[in-house]
């Protein structure tokens, strides 16, 4: 089992790579993932993050730089509040980032949005999940007949797992109260009396008034919206009272006033306008279901994970659960078991035909997590994401799946993180039979269309292609020894052993298999970490970064995994001779340091694109 004491060295090598504890504004985490706000993001390298032992993958989405750890990122924050310097840049869930002139941080309005859910949310989406999955339990023992619906037992285990979700809004109140700087306790008080029993005794009577001015009554039980532009209002309110009063009233007519204010103000406008809103966006959601189910479920199905990837669901989770409050289901969950299980079938496939041991390490307990708790971020970004193929064959099939189970009608009645564990919530509204068959359909089809592309392309799985420990000729020409390249840094060794090659033309290729995890936009370089376990830098040129990419022309992207002899940039060495400069070609080993048993073969003269060079001798 691991510890906090396990990813003491991994979270100081990812401080270290983000520019050191000065350069880091804030952090905090989500369920998978070590979220950072950076000052200043050029002294942050988020690929070399990324590449560090224990990090699934590292990258730069919605204005943060996330670090992805998988199911232990708990401990791994516990960890990173050791690193010197780090503890004070914690911040609590719900809290709002503040930059170092006390403004707030600035960023667009989608990533401010997507802040903001998040903020609202993720403190309680694990007790929401958990216990909705508590919730489909009983609806499933009800349905089979296990127990009755009439027992008091039945109420009892009704009470444990709908408490939660009826009383949502007092929930919702302390983390919009920490978000939007309000005291929590006038907050709840704010919540507490729109779900007093008399309120709730008055909805829907006729006559009800207040100051003789005519009332229609609402239910704010499991209410999401309501409750959060009423608590952000109110945190106005808060702030001006605290600025208008004297002293000596102050700490007691603030929550007097606020409360005063914002009951009245919510039952005659918030309440009844957003509701609405909310209604009108579920009726849309619901319309579009019913209407072209196909469609709307394949998109949910193919589209979730990217979503995923870069924060966009925590856009779609609030309407999810206020559809749950308000009409007791929500159509938009039920293609998402499809979406996870057709990544966890893609995943399934590399698992089992894979030879490398770092992959299966990552792929085994991802395919757990994802199957049993919907949890895939291990799989996504350790697994299916860098081989890319996986990726696309589980989005294809968890739309596949998602035209079935949009078809049948289904749909979750309560809010259960989509897994093997959720089907139980699916069983009261629409075919839960084509739910099943939506669901292991994608399973099934991202396993299938995993191998057969992979088959296809010759590319399964880039370990067992070439694992041989060479490093080859990055270009045809003249052999030149490492002490001899015309520029001291590589001549020196101090960026690893290599060689050079003055080119003959300008076809510029991979000596080694793997992924590229650099490439300069001048053309001029690229850093590949091979699947051999060398990490390579083709450098071609001495000081060609200042012709700015002219006469360079890119054949790759960064995070493409290319072949050996695989053309990286071609290269017009006469714009190179006459921009002055020398085009000699450098290949460095530049974890040379850390290998053992890396030796030169017998080169020397002439050598051809595709030549091994160096290889790894036992």
């Amino acid at each position: 089992m691991a510890a906090k004491t396990d990813f003491g060295p991994l979270t100081a090598d990812v401080v270290k790579a983000l520019g050191g504890a000065d350069n880091v504004r804030s952090v905090t985490h989500c369920a998978t993932r070590l979220r950072f706000k950076i000052k200043d993001s050029d002294k942050a390298d988020i690929a070399k993050a990324g590449e560090i032992s224990g990090v699934i993958t590292a990258i730069n989405s919605g204005g943060q730089h996330q670090v992805v750890i998988g199911n232990d990122v708990p401990l791994a924050y516990q960890a990173l509040m050791e690193v010197p310097g780090m503890r004070a840049k914690g911040i609590k869930d719900g809290d709002a980032e503040v930059d170092d002139d006390g403004g707030a941080e600035d960023k667009n309005w989608l990533n401010k949005f997507i802040d903001l859910i998040s903020a609202l949310f993720s403190p309680i989406v694990w007790a929401l999940a958990g216990i909705g999955l508590g919730k489909a339990g009983l609806t499933l023992v009800s349905t089979i007949g296990i127990l009755d619906t009439e027992s008091s037992t039945y109420a009892i285990f009704n009470a444990m797992f709908d408490g939660l979700f009826y009383f949502l809004p007092f929930f919702l109140a302390l983390t919009a109260a920490k978000r939007f700087k309000v005291n929590q306790f006038i907050a709840l008080s704010i919540v507490a009396a729109l779900l007093h029993p008399t309120m709730e005794a008055m909805v829907g009577a006729e006559g009800v008034s207040f100051l003789s001015l005519p009332l229609t009554m609402m239910s704010y039980s499991s209410s999401v919206i309501p409750v959060v532009v009423a608590i952000w209002v109110a945190g106005y309110l808060q702030r001006w009272l605290e600025k208008v009063l004297p002293g000596a009233i102050r700490n007691f007519f603030t929550p007097l006033i606020v409360v005063l204010v914002m009951v009245p103000l919510v039952l005659f406008t918030i309440g009844p306008v957003t509701i609405a809103a909310a209604n009108a966006l579920s009726a849309g959601i619901g319309f579009l279901f019913e209407t072209v189910p196909w469609l709307a479920g394949g998109l949910m199905g193919a589209f979730w994970q990217v979503f995923v990837m870069f924060g966009l669901h925590w856009g779609l989770i609030p309407v999810m659960i206020n559809d749950i409050a308000t009409q007791g289901f929500s159509y938009m969950m039920a293609p998402l078991i499809a979406a996870i299980f057709g990544q966890v079938g893609a995943a399934t496939a590399v698992w089992i035909r894979t030879k490398n041991p770092e992959i299966k390490k990552v792929a085994g307990p991802g395919i757990f997590s994802g199957f049993f708790a919907g949890v895939t971020e291990p799989i996504i970004y350790g697994v299916n994401l860098p081989l890319k193929y996986p990726f696309y064959a589980g989005a294809i099939a968890g739309g596949i799946g998602g035209v079935i189970a949009g078809i049948g009608g289904s749909a979750f009645d309560a809010f259960v993180f989509p897994s093997v564990m959720a089907f139980a919530a699916t069983l009261s509204v629409g075919s839960f039979v084509l739910q099943l068959i939506g669901s292991f359909t994608a399973l099934i089809l991202g396993f299938v269309i995993t191998v057969v592309i992979f088959r296809r392309e010759q590319n399964v799985d880039k370990q067992e292609t070439d694992t041989t420990p060479n490093v080859t000729a990055a270009v045809s020409g003249t052999y030149v020894p490492l002490a001899e390249i015309p520029d001291k840094v590589f001549s020196s060794g101090a960026m690893g052993d290599g060689f050079g090659i003055v080119p003959e033309n300008g076809e510029i290729v991979s000596p080694v298999e793997g992924q590229l995890i650099a490439v300069q936009k001048s053309g001029h370089a690229y850093g590949i970490r091979g699947d051999n376990g060398i990490e390579v830098l083709v450098h071609v040129g001495i000081d060609t970064v200042k012709m700015a990419g002219e006469g360079f022309e890119i054949l790759v992207a960064r995070g493409d995994h290319v072949k050996v002899g695989q053309p990286l940039a071609k290269v017009d060495l006469n714009a190179v001779a006459e921009a002055g400069f020398d085009p000699t070609t450098a290949v460095i080993v530049t974890n040379s340091k850390k290998l053992e048993g890396l030796k030169f073969t017998d080169v020397e003269g002439h050598v051809g694109a595709g030549d091994v060079v160096m290889r790894m001798e036992p």
